[in-house]
């Protein structure tokens, strides 16, 4: 088993720390590195790959340290956010540059691009794919080599909603044959559809880890906001309003729509739609207004 530990870590670029003191573990199965833009997951992620020295502390892979140690691109595959790539190659000769690098040849380059499924593109220029395909072709490229850790740095970003499902299902499947497989986002959705355990950072700071079903059931404590659209918005604030699920519902004219404020989750997301559905009205939109993650993190924090 692959584990990547973090022992008191930290990254600074002149008088900005990115990352300060985190220590962390990351073993087998996918782990989800969760914060808003800025936190310092991609900074974090370019150290655990040996691409930035931590200013203080360590990052080790089996007990290796993994800065100057090229032994550890044996096991590592890294999908970065950037989107920098060689755009004058083929899919298929971006990949099967990094095969030669691993030591391999043709078919393992093949073999990871259908892994992929970009075997359809694989004769075009990566200056003609889509942002999803180029996410894509540098997961082929990560993976040729079949590595036992795989770090993506937003690696759902431009993808259309098949190749994110097909992906997930890739990942989920790495995950449990045992590699160690850490991907950042910045989205609660991805990572509550993908990985059961999270690393929170927040201002370069660890605010949390666990489970992450056990973080979402002590987030669904407290009150949530929502702004709903429908047909008919005043017949249906009459309809909820009486609900103890609701602490308050607010009639929005400027956007025309319902503010909703929900203190009991789980009962209000099984509650709205069979109202709406007895009293014959359409819901148009129903979006959270206060489910920024840095209002969750400042609530789990303070939890």
């Amino acid at each position: 088993m692959t584990t990547i530990e973090i022992d008191h870590t930290s990254r600074w670029f002149g008088n900005v720390v990115a990352v300060n003191d985190v220590s962390m573990t990351v073993g087998p199965g996918v782990t989800g590195l969760l914060g808003p833009n800025g936190a310092g997951k991609s900074t974090l992620i370019n150290m655990m790959a040996g691409f930035l020295a931590p200013s203080t502390g360590k990052v080790t892979l089996d007990g290796a340290l993994i800065w100057r140690n090229e032994d550890v691109y044996r096991q590592i595959g890294i999908v970065p956010e950037r989107e920098a790539m060689y755009d004058f190659l083929t899919g298929r000769e971006f990949v099967l540059a990094n095969a030669e690098l691993q030591g391999l040849d043709e078919a393992a380059a093949q073999k990871a691009l259908a892994t992929v499924e970009m075997e359809y593109a694989q004769d075009r220029k990566i200056a003609t794919y889509s942002k999803g395909m180029r996410q894509r072709v540098k997961m082929a490229s990560a993976l040729v080599h079949e590595p036992s850790v795989l770090l993506l740095d937003e690696p759902f970003n431009g993808m259309d909603p098949r190749q994110r499902m097909q992906l997930m299902e890739l990942l989920r499947r790495m995950g449990a044959e045992g590699r160690t497989v850490l991907f950042s986002s910045h989205i609660l959705e991805e990572v509550e559809q993908l990985a059961s355990h999270i690393e929170v950072i927040v201002a370069g700071r660890h605010a949390a880890s666990g489970d992450f079903r056990k973080i979402r059931r002590l987030m669904t404590d407290r009150p949530h906001r929502y702004l709903v659209r429908s047909s008919d918005d005043r017949a249906l604030a009459a309809a909820l309003i009486a609900d103890p699920s609701t602490a308050g519902i607010e009639v929005d004219l400027s956007e025309q729509a319902l503010r909703i404020q929900a203190v009991d989750f789980g009962r209000f997301t099984t509650l709205l739609p069979k109202v709406a559905r007895e009293h014959g009205i359409r819901l148009l939109t129903v979006s959270p207004s206060d489910e920024s993650l840095e209002s969750v993190f400042s609530y789990l924090v303070a939890a």
